[in-house]
């Protein structure tokens, strides 16, 4: 499966690529904000995107709006990273369309099987995705 993670903070980015990538087997693409995300999605299809809410020019549902007006990004699930995890605004993230909402910080070593759960009704692939190590 082929995530992007969309992030403006680089230490977010670096730890959640090598927890998908090393962790959970994923091929990991990055941007650094919205514009970059939506640009590298049209251009790459990734399978999900894991999207930051809170960016600077574009923000998270800025993004999702510009990614769902694009015919070849309009179905990709996307999972927003927050550190909001406020009923509500889960809650306002679900109905703008994400497929889930996950808390910022994170588990790196859980990450992976986080977003493979979320995805796994959403993406016919994922159930060919590798599988995690045992601890």
């Amino acid at each position: 499966m082929r995530i992007l993670i969309i992030d403006d903070d680089d230490d977010v980015r670096t730890i959640t690529k090598l927890s998908l990538g090393v962790v959970g087997g994923f091929d990991v693409l990055e941007a650094k904000d919205g514009p970059e995300g939506v640009e590298t999605a049209l251009r790459q299809r990734p399978d999900l995107i894991l999207l930051d809410v809170m960016m600077p020019a574009m923000d998270g549902p800025q993004t999702l709006a510009a990614l769902r007006t694009h015919p070849s990004t309009a179905t990709i699930p996307v999972v927003f990273l927050t550190a909001k995890v406020m009923r509500s605004e889960i809650d306002l993230l679900t109905r703008l369309g994400a497929t889930g909402v996950l808390s910022k910080p994170f588990d790196p070593m859980t990450l992976a099987a986080e977003v493979l759960s979320l995805s796994s009704s959403r993406i016919p692939s994922a159930a060919s995705a590798p599988s995690l190590p045992c601890s």
